[in-house]
């Protein structure tokens, strides 16, 4: 005789996991844009006749851009939600690629790609940062690695089209592919982003989140953990942007072919993305500060290295740790200040912390062309930027549990009480 066996119910699909994807991909298609001046400089310089410390400025003022927009585009994410910000993003980056295509004189390279893109870029990552950690209580980690990880993926990807784009036709046919690129594929993505999972009626991965104490955005900048997190990362940036924006003229300089160069750049990135994953693994495990210090130690070692690199070969192994050492770091700002800050203000807070981290950004980048067009070497932009590092990993080490208030709710209650 049959037994009735009842149907198994399936479990409904945890719509996080598209948000989480869509997410990365925006992402990766902004930042890879972004990073892509460092493919153009040469390109660039040789046809424009502008200099690389000219043209690295460009990238000063697309980092400072880009450092605004986070703290603009990530306020008004707190009020309107991650969807609309990165569709308006996309709008914007797309058309400042487009626009910079068709430039003539250097000033007005510094309006369209220098702050257009720099500004839309910034609609990107702290602000769905912000939105995808809302989706999840357990392996947070793991998921803001996972949206860090597509700016590696973005330079992998972007770094070699760009390189062959160029090569093929000019920088310019490049910039306005990229700009059609921008249209395409990240305002289509926005749309598909729900900024909470109670726009659902859903609850976040691993349930919702023990309730803490909220932060006001004024309570957030005088709080001295915001600034020991945010002049931390100002200065990892600026140890690592210099080698990173140059990577692909220093190792040209070295003897290196173009092409070969170009593909070292992309493999940083891509190791970045093991990085991110890994170090946002590892944080769930370990916790954020720790895996922030061990990776800020192997970034300024790797950095050091470059003063010793001089052929292909060097210059591939050295991608490979690198990339995994500055990729690392990077979500672990992100979960540090929810840690600290709580969820509510975490695009204004994070937004912030990330502005501050761009003029360290902006600064390596325009410090390693001054650098080479001064002393004909990027040797000191390494010893510099190793120094630099180091100073990043010491002031991790002062991070330091905010004075947790109470909440609003808890001192009407208590007052209340007392009263009573």
């Amino acid at each position: 005789m049959l037994s009735y066996v009842p149907p198994m119910r399936q479990r409904p699909f945890f719509y996080g996991w598209t948000v989480l994807a869509a997410a990365a991909t925006i992402v990766a298609v902004g930042m890879g844009a972004l990073f892509s001046l460092g493919v153009f400089l040469k390109p660039i310089e040789e046809s424009m006749g502008w200099s690389r410390s000219a043209i690295s400025m460009v990238a000063l003022i697309n980092w400072l851009g880009m450092g605004l927009g986070s703290f603009v585009w990530g306020a008004l994410s707190d009020r309107m939600g991650g969807r609309a910000v990165a569709a308006a993003g996309g709008f914007v980056l797309g058309l400042g690629l487009v626009l910079s295509s068709q430039v003539s004189t250097l000033a007005q390279f510094h309006v369209t790609f220098g702050f257009m893109v720099g500004f839309a870029v910034g609609a990107f990552y702290a602000p769905l940062t912000a939105t995808t950690a809302k989706w999840f209580t357990a392996n947070r980690g793991l998921a803001l690695g996972v949206v860090s990880a597509g700016i590696g993926l973005g330079t992998f990807l972007t770094a070699p089209l760009t390189r062959w784009l160029t090569s093929t036709w000019d920088w310019r046919t490049a910039m306005l592919v990229l700009g059609d690129l921008a249209w395409l594929v990240i305002i289509p993505s926005a749309l598909l982003i729900r900024n909470a999972p109670s726009e659902m009626g859903a609850v976040a991965l691993g349930g919702t989140a023990a309730a803490q104490r909220e932060f006001s955005p004024r309570q957030v900048v005088r709080a001295p953990q915001f600034w020991a997190i945010s002049l931390t990362h100002l200065a990892c940036c600026a140890a690592h942007s210099g080698p990173i924006f140059h990577m692909v003229t220093h190792a040209i300089d070295q003897g290196v072919a173009a092409m070969v160069a170009a593909t070292v750049f992309g493999v940083s990135g891509l190791t970045s993305i093991a990085g991110r994953i890994g170090c946002g693994l590892l944080a769930d495990r370990f916790g954020a500060k720790r895996t922030l210090i061990a990776g800020l130690g192997l970034q300024a070692a790797m950095i050091f290295s470059y003063l010793f690199t001089r052929d292909a070969a060097g210059f591939y192994a050295a991608a490979v740790v690198f990339g995994v050492a500055y990729g690392g770091v990077m979500p672990l700002y992100a979960l540090v200040t929810r840690e600290y800050f709580g969820e509510r203000v975490m695009g204004t807070a994070y937004g912030a912390v990330f502005l501050i981290s761009t003029f360290g950004m902006g600064l390596g980048s325009w410090a390693g062309g001054f650098i080479h067009d001064t002393l004909g070497t990027y040797a000191w932009l390494f010893i510099g930027s190793t120094a630099i590092g180091v100073m990043a990993t010491v002031l991790a080490l002062t991070f330091r549990s905010p004075r947790v208030a109470l909440r609003t709710s808890y001192v009407a209650g208590l007052t209340g009480s007392v009263k009573g």
